[in-house]
């Protein structure tokens, strides 16, 4: 202790008023709080003690009690129930209430006793022909309750002897009704005794069942038989656990039922539908529901459950046959028992027809699907063909296409309004039109996503998205809302090809065009455009537009390094060179709004907001650019990765959306998914770490975030979440500003007509290479050329031998842009035109330069003497980038 330099003893004063007297109250209290807390768990500990000690009395004294009882019963009625008579089942006889006292599964001895006790049974009720009067009697209803809860007991007591002693009765399962003297036949038969329909307690046998988990138990029965080295005995007899269930599943579909609603993991849909191939093994069964109204009743419930809960089907064990992909299977050819498809191609005969016996099925599993496609990863995807084999997936989307055609456009039930506005409700309504809008709907996002997995990494052909008979009927209806074709365009548009697709967007574009085109318009949009400031003036003048000035034409002059205006008057071929300049300046990473993944494919910048004051507004200025590239069918070469064109979707972008960000962060995520050890050790929390430009920060993935470490229970959310921040969160701002710039000029539902791989074509053309010998075909000459011309072969001949470099340098110096037309140069407007110029051959004439009229799409081309002469002199004029001068 140090010295404070006071000698003097000062008395301690609380600064809060308490007194020392008080401080001790307080202590005697709050030990008097613990002493009273400590009693009470004493307390507690000593009556759990009791309850665990008197719960252990009360079993082993029921042990004694059985093994008494069975001792007596065993006297009385012989250990092998040699003393039994018809009388033994009367209700004032002991023999049933003793034996389903003391039955246990597990004792040999018992399981003996009741094979013994169900061939009595059957004899007996054979013989008299009346099993109601065996068990209760002259008058059922003076003993309805004990008879009730004997034959309850019984028929439950049978299954579930079985199927504790499965694995000892493998090869004795799938036994016929013939196979009489077999104990699992016996003890079958004598369940189907007991669920004769016409006895009066039927009902609530199949309610006792149903609420032990039957379906449960019998799927595990067939999962066990099917293993065994022998098969069933198909000898045209029906299978004694198949006359079970066809006792038992259609009862649920009867009036004035009583058995009660089973929880839907627990169904026979979730159970008996998920087995493979179950109508081999069950074909009376297979008649049995195909009836339209059980097939339906059992769909219905299905469908409603699946709605509301994804995970009311068991967990596989076979990963060869997934349970829904058997649920399906299983569905759709017990829809195919009553229907035939019309327009199926014959390697589908199986396939169902066009009525609800085969959109319910769909309605179901479509939606299982998407969910299993959102979780899965590309490896379990592509190399472990999980949820299902590659082949048989695209099996599945030739089935589902030509099921969408079918419902769509050959054979509708009902006039389509809206893609999106049918009810989540509507399984609780008998309506067809209402599931058929609904199938449409799910069904085109199914085959969407497959779509995208196949764009990721082709595994089928993208004419099998594609609808064998469009033809230019659809075509020409598509552009007219309110009709088919435009729904079909809206809610399925890989149905329709996608060059289709492209004319019917440029129509539709070109419409747009024609209503903005005033003259009034033209002479209020005139950008002049310094060439070393080429960004801050498109910025600042196509910013003061409307959004119908936007949509108008923009007549552009360039002014160059001098100040000096260029020469030429822009009639469409300079703006389009200003468009391509402008956007390659504008979304160049060295501007700091975009960066660029490892493939070289742009993205907004996260941490554009520390570069740029006004970020925002220039991603809506970059948004409102593109489009009206777009607008004006000007392609330009800006590469963009997939997960961002999803946003000009409005698409969530999900965890198989992350390589295209980031390949190593999505492995790494990938890792932490299969790690077998304790993920905990590894140290991870619910945060993520910018780094942006040196500047690291950390953002929580979830409040309390930083203190909250991920473990083995909860990776896959920190998975989920993690890719989210990245692909949705980060840029969330600077795509929502690109988005409505964009949508100033394309509304969405025209950029919906495309997948992202598709819309990328749009912005950019085919990576391809020119296709010279196209161009040829649809090239118009004038002032005296003609396409036997020597100067005009001499021409081809030169630009076939160009590097594609320098073949698009020629195009952009002809048409003001290096790109081809989207469909090709049959489409460019104006036609692509060669022209003679300098008039006839002389010295003059060959000194000169070709020219062209880029508004016109127009090469103007001396006569040239030789090949090497016109190689030399068009090399020139394309590469020397002297802006309009020499035009």
């Amino acid at each position: 202790m140090f010295f404070s330099g006071d000698p003097s003893t000062r008395k301690r004063v609380d600064l809060g008023g308490r007194s020392t007297k008080e401080g001790d109250a307080r202590k005697l209290l709050e030990q008097t709080r613990i002493e009273r807390s400590r009693r009470l768990l004493h307390k507690q500990q000593n009556s759990a003690s009791l309850k665990i000690q008197k719960f252990f009395r009360g079993r082993r004294a029921m042990a004694v009690e059985r093994s008494k009882l069975r001792r007596n019963f065993c006297e009385t009625y012989g250990d092998n129930c040699q003393n039994v008579d018809r009388h033994c089942f009367d209700p004032d006889s002991s023999f049933l209430r003793q034996f389903l006292f003391f039955f246990k599964a597990q004792n040999s001895g018992d399981f003996v006793m009741l094979v013994e006790t169900c061939r009595l049974l059957r004899d007996f009720a054979h013989s008299s022909g009346d099993v109601l009067s065996l068990f209760s009697g002259l008058d059922y209803s003076t003993e309805l309750s004990l008879v009730d809860f004997r034959v309850k007991k019984l028929a439950f007591t049978c299954i579930e002897a079985i199927h504790y002693n499965r694995e000892r009765l493998r090869d004795q399962l799938l036994v016929t009704t013939e196979e009489a003297s077999i104990s699992t036949a016996i003890l079958m038969d004598a369940m189907s005794l007991l669920l004769d329909p016409k006895l009066p307690w039927v009902c609530k046998i199949v309610s006792h069942l149903q609420k032990r988990n039957i379906f449960k138990l019998v799927k595990e029965i067939v999962t066990t038989a099917k293993e065994a080295a022998r098969g069933p005995t198909m000898n045209g007899s029906i299978l004694s656990l198949e006359r079970v269930l066809v006792l038992v599943v259609p009862h649920v579909g009867r009036e004035l039922c009583c058995c009660a609603v089973v929880d839907p993991r627990w169904s026979f849909s979730s159970m008996i539908l998920t087995i493979p191939f179950i109508w081999k093994l069950f074909p009376t069964l297979k008649v049995v529901f195909a009836n339209p109204s059980l097939s339906q009743h059992y769909i219905h419930q299905m469908a409603f459950c699946i709605q509301k809960d994804n995970h009311v089907l068991p967990v596989d064990t076979n990963t060869e046959f997934p349970g829904y992909a058997c649920l399906l299977g299983n569905t759709l050819e017990i829809a195919n028992v009553n229907q035939k498809w019309s327009s199926m191609p014959s390697v589908l005969p199986y396939l169902p027809a066009d009525a609800p016996g085969w959109l319910l099925p769909l309605a179901v599993f479509c939606p299982v699907y998407k969910h299993m496609l959102m979780i899965v990863d590309s490896e379990e995807f592509y190399e472990r063909e999980k949820p299902l084999s590659l082949q048989d997936i695209r099996l599945l989307i030739i089935i589902l296409k030509q099921a969408l055609w079918q419902l769509l456009w050959v054979n509708p039930l009902t006039q389509h309004n809206s893609a999106k506005s049918v009810s989540n409700d509507l399984f609780k309504k008998n309506d067809v039109g209402l599931i058929q809008n609904r199938v449409g709907v799910v069904v085109a996002e199914l085959l969407s996503q497959f779509q995208d997995w196949n764009n990721r990494q082709q595994f089928t052909s993208s004419s099998d998205f594609q609808a064998d008979t469009v033809n230019e009927y659809l075509i020409t209806q598509a552009v007219v809302e309110g009709t088919r074709a435009n729904y079909i365009l809206m809610q399925a548009p890989f149905l329709i090809p996608f060059t289709s697709r492209v004319k019917i967007f440029t129509t539709q574009l070109a419409t747009a065009r024609q209503s903005h085109g005033s003259e009034e318009t033209f002479a209020r949009n005139l950008f002049r455009i310094r060439r070393d400031h080429i960004l801050d003036d498109a910025y600042n003048q196509m910013s003061a537009l409307s959004e119908d000035g936007l949509r108008g034409p923009i007549r552009v002059t360039f002014v160059n390094e001098l100040g000096v205006e260029e020469a030429g008057i822009d009639g469409g071929g300079i703006f389009k060179d200003f468009m391509e300049k402008i956007t390659l300046a504008a979304f160049d990473v060295q501007y700091g709004l975009f960066k660029e993944t490892a493939d070289h494919m742009l993205y907004p910048n996260p941490g554009s907001g520390m570069i740029h004051g006004q970020h925002l507004q220039f991603f809506h200025f970059l948004g409102s650019l593109l489009a009206k590239a777009m607008f004006e069918g000007i392609l330009v070469d800006i590469p963009f990765a997939t997960f961002f064109l999803s946003k000009l979707k409005q698409k969530y972008n999900y965890l198989n959306d992350l390589p295209s960000l980031d390949p190593e962060l999505y492995r790494h995520l990938i890792f932490l998914k299969r790690y077998k050890g304790d993920i905990s050790d590894l140290e991870l929390y619910f945060v993520i770490v910018n780094n942006e430009y040196g500047e690291r920060t950390e953002e929580e993935l979830l409040p309390g975030g930083k203190d909250m470490r991920v473990t083995n229970k909860n990776v896959i959310t920190f998975i989920h979440l993690v890719s989210n921040h990245r692909l949705n969160f980060q840029i969330r701002q600077q795509s929502s500003h690109f988005l409505r710039g964009f949508q100033q000029l394309i509304p969405k539902e025209r950029i919906d007509m495309f997948n992202e791989h598709e819309l990328q074509v749009l912005i950019s053309g085919s990576g391809d290479s020119l296709d010279i010998d196209d161009l040829r075909k649809n090239t118009n000459y004038g002032g005296g050329y003609n396409v036997g011309h020597y100067v005009i072969d001499m021409f081809w001949e030169v630009i076939k031998s160009f590097s594609s470099e320098n073949q698009k340098k020629f195009l952009k110096f002809v048409t003001g842009c290096s790109r081809g037309p989207l469909l090709g140069f049959k489409y460019l407007e104006p036609a692509f035109c060669i022209q003679r110029a300098g008039g006839s051959v002389s010295n003059e004439a060959v000194d000169r330069l070709p020219t062209s009229a880029t508004c016109m799409n127009l090469l103007k081309l001396p006569p040239y003497q030789s090949k090497e002469q016109l190689e030399t002199k068009l090399m020139y004029a394309i590469s020397a980038e002297a802006g309009f001068d020499l035009s």
